[in-house]
């Protein structure tokens, strides 16, 4: 992961177009038989439904530092780095060069809120720093860098979710801030001071794996409030009641990349792969579906009355699937299954509208705990919440499982 290359300074527009232009050589990038791929016809899908990046997630040209805009930026410069396209990379480029400032300023970004979500949108910005050479991206990472450096724990040593989700930890945080957490300590961290922070890193998917842990079905819980003041933590365990699926979904993906960059060497490593297994081998076999063998939206309640099926969190774990068996952290005679897991998801979800894009249907908008509106996280909460089509949450996840299905047939 590390890259220690510097490129020629040279206006911004005349070095993406460049690297575009050599990106359009390099093999398959670029080349029509490209253009039906699922993962190519997504991204243009979404740049033709959303003029510019600060249209996506519905937000009609409000710019705002979002972890779900960042996600579907990441994907989409993923295919770029792929296949090439330079209308992609501008697409990706325009919204950051937008939202950070030449200083390196963050548009309305606040350390001292300290929310594990505005760490997840500056993931993209280590390759977009290699691609375009600018440095306010390195600087506006210098900044995330600092908040994890102080970002809020909870006795046991793991990050609240939020200032404002005091002594909480929720799955869906260890994708937000972990990777990123990673990738930066792999590139600008000494090697020989590194593995302090590795074991650090590998201690949050512990921590939120020891006390989100249901034994009754294998499964780990939304979240966990270490106090157990919350109204909707077990007064015992301080768990949350369910196993949401988008919750685990996010935390599976944040197992597949943070393993992608930690060493082998690393001891505690192990870990990761013991928690992955348990989350794919054990427990989400046992609550699919039986006839699609994909998941529900409460995954300790599969075939309850009206859950359903949810396309986020099977395109979550169709992606981590298929790239943990790529890469040897699950066996790899599981490698039909995860192609099957991948049709059907494919199959379930996926499908063109009537322009002829590329359309994810069932998706959760959003579903958490606590706030202003006092989520209680039950059953009903969850099953209740709006369902929509193309949610950046899904859009992302399927973009990369599509890729590594892509991968698979070269």
């Amino acid at each position: 992961m590390k890259r220690t290359f510097k490129y020629l300074i040279l206006t911004s527009s005349a070095l993406i177009l460049m690297v575009a232009a050599l990106s359009s050589c390099n093999g398959t990038k670029g080349t029509k038989d490209t253009a039906n791929l699922l993962s190519v016809k997504t991204v243009r899908s979404e740049m033709s439904r959303c003029p510019d990046g600060s249209y996506l997630d519905g937000m009609n040209g409000t710019l705002k530092w979002n972890y779900t805009t960042g996600l579907e930026l990441l994907s989409f410069l993923d295919v770029y780095r792929t296949y090439g396209g330079d209308d992609i990379l501008r697409y990706v480029d325009g919204w950051y060069d937008r939202m950070i400032d030449e200083k390196g300023t963050i548009y309305k970004y606040k350390v001292s809120n300290y929310s594990t979500d505005h760490i997840c949108p500056g993931r993209t910005l280590f390759d977009l720093y290699d691609i375009t050479g600018k440095e306010k991206y390195r600087c506006a990472m210098d900044t995330l860098w600092k908040q994890i450096q102080g970002q809020p724990r909870t006795p046991e040593g793991g990050f609240w979710h939020k200032q404002v989700y005091e002594n909480q930890m929720w799955l869906d945080g260890l994708y937000m801030a972990q990777p990123f957490y990673a990738i930066y300590v792999s590139r600008y961290i000494p090697e020989k001071d590194r593995l302090p922070y590795y074991n650090d890193i590998i201690s949050h998917f512990r921590i939120v794996a020891d006390h989100t842990f249901d034994p009754s079905t294998g499964l780990y819980r939304h979240a966990w409030d270490s106090s157990h003041k919350m109204f909707w933590a077990d007064p015992v365990t301080g768990q949350s009641l369910h196993a949401w699926g988008r919750a685990l979904g996010w935390y599976s993906m944040a197992l597949v990349d943070v393993l992608e960059v930690i060493p082998q060497d690393v001891e505690a490593r192990k870990e990761l792969l013991d928690i992955l297994g348990q989350i794919f081998i054990v427990a989400l076999p046992k609550v699919a579906d039986p006839a699609t063998g994909l998941w529900y939206q409460v995954l300790d309640r599969p075939g309850g009355e009206g859950n359903y099926l949810e396309a986020t969190c099977c395109a979550m774990f169709s992606y981590s699937l298929l790239k943990a068996v790529r890469l040897g952290y699950l066996p790899s005679d599981m490698k039909d299954y995860a192609l099957r897991t991948y049709d059907a998801f494919q199959k379930e979800f996926v499908a063109e509208d009537e322009n002829g894009e590329i359309e994810l249907r069932r998706c959760c908008e959003v579903a958490g705990l606590g706030g202003k509106d006092n989520r209680s996280g039950d059953y009903a909460y969850y099953i209740g919440e709006k369902v929509r089509s193309n949610d950046p949450k899904g859009i992302g996840p399927l973009i990369w499982a599509a890729l590594e299905k892509e991968r698979q047939e070269k």
